[in-house]
Formats: structure tokens, C-alpha cells, sequence
């Protein structure tokens, strides 16, 4: 990819500008208050799934802290060599076969959907990290070719999950319009309050100031913090 770490670091600056303004703009936080709010309740998770390992620390030189891989190879292989720069969260889909060699190395998987992964994990919880999260992912809009559980699976999911569920994740179908995926991420904020769960991961590249003007917890960016 041939990054550079001042062209990462300035647009990383434009994405937290942009959740600022998003905030501030859905009446999230005060303009007095929004720079502080922002850094505090909205992560920037840097997607890394075509980041070769040997650019890794370019990220790090660049402010980038927490990073998001989606392919359980590429996350044993980037934390083996450079594991000590970031926090590492799972954000792909969640195998049950992959579960064994994800847990050791990330803090918190936001991807969890399926009953035979939520089995692997109960498998594999001993060889979990110590404070390993989930966070559920949910199929809003009841589309086939998406992950993610039904809403009203939600209740008896979250009470078979083996270790902590934090939160809620969902991609929204695509739209050439980012603020038509509103609706779908108020509800998942709507459907994570009503079960006391603090993290919303929603919003990427294309959508993530709406998903912060509807209480996204932790954006998932790629494209934009490397272009």
C-alpha cells in the first residue's frame, strides 16, 4: 500500500474532526463540550484487513491505537509481529473453526452471529485473553446475504454468550445515500439500550457521521484513513 505516515495521520485527524461535527450536528454533545465528548466516547478503529504486516508500524507512527482485522490468519500473523503496537479487535466473520486462534489476541470481537460460534467460544473460553468482549452482531434489515442474528433473537443469544456481551454491531444495506442508514443504526442503539449494552459498533468509510449521529460507540475505518 506504500503508506505514509503524515497522509495517515492528517486524514486520521479529518476523521475525528468529522465525528466532532456529526455530534454536534445530531445534538449528541455541545459545540463547548464536543472535542472532549468525541475523544472519549467514540473510538476509531483503523480496518486493517489490507494492511500487509510490514506497514503496521507506519499506523502506529501515525496515532492509530486500536486496529480491527477481519481474516483470523492475517490477525495471528500481524499480532506475531507487530502484536504490541495496537488493541486488537476481531471484526470479519466469526468462524466457529476460527474461534480457537482469534480469542488469545484480541480484546473484543464485534462479529459474533452464529449459535456454532457462540459453542466454539465456550470451547475455547480458557484460552481466551483475559477481559476478551463481545459485541453481537445483528441482521437489522433481515438481509440473506448478510451475518448477523434477528432482533428478536437477541435476548436468549445474549444469555447463552459464554463470556461478557458489551454490545451490538450491524453493516446496513448498501445505499449511495450514508444518511438512509440512520434509521437502521437508531435502532440498533434503540435495541442496545434496551438491554444496558454500552458499545456501538456502526459506521465505516462511507456512513460513519450518521452512525455517530445515532450513537456509534466505535467507527470502523479503512479506505478513508488510507487514501
Amino acid at each position: 500500500m506504500n503508506l505514509d505516515a503524515g497522509r495517515v495521520r492528517t486524514n486520521l485527524a479529518a476523521v475525528r474532526a468529522e465525528i466532532v461535527r456529526a455530534g454536534v450536528r445530531a445534538g449528541r454533545w455541545s459545540a463547548a463540550e464536543a472535542a472532549e465528548r468525541a475523544a472519549a466516547e467514540v473510538e476509531v478503529l483503523a480496518a486493517v484487513k489490507y494492511v500487509p504486516a510490514g506497514e503496521l508500524p507506519v499506523l502506529a507512527a501515525a496515532g492509530v491505537e486500536l486496529v480491527g482485522e477481519n481474516r483470523a490468519q492475517q490477525l495471528q500473523a500481524k499480532v506475531a509481529a507487530h502484536g504490541e503496537l495496537f488493541r486488537w479487535d476481531f471484526i470479519g466473520q466469526l468462524q466457529s473453526r476460527r474461534v480457537k486462534a482469534i480469542v488469545p489476541h484480541v480484546h473484543r470481537i464485534h462479529s459474533l452471529a452464529s449459535e456454532s460460534a457462540l459453542r466454539a467460544l465456550e470451547r475455547h473460553r480458557e484460552q481466551a485473553r483475559p477481559g476478551l468482549e463481545l459485541l453481537i452482531e445483528v441482521n437489522l434489515a433481515g438481509d440473506p446475504g448478510k451475518a448477523g442474528i434477528a432482533p428478536d433473537e437477541l435476548e436468549g443469544f445474549i444469555e447463552r454468550a459464554p463470556l461478557p456481551v458489551v454490545g451490538l454491531m450491524t453493516m446496513p444495506p448498501l445505499t449511495p445515500d450514508p444518511d438512509a442508514s440512520r434509521r437502521w443504526f437508531a435502532t440498533l442503539r434503540e435495541l442496545a439500550a434496551a438491554r444496558g449494552l454500552r458499545e456501538l459498533s456502526m459506521g465505516t468509510s462511507q456512513d460513519f457521521p450518521a452512525a455517530v449521529a445515532e450513537g456509534a460507540t466505535i467507527v470502523r475505518i479503512g479506505s478513508t484513513l488510507y487514501a
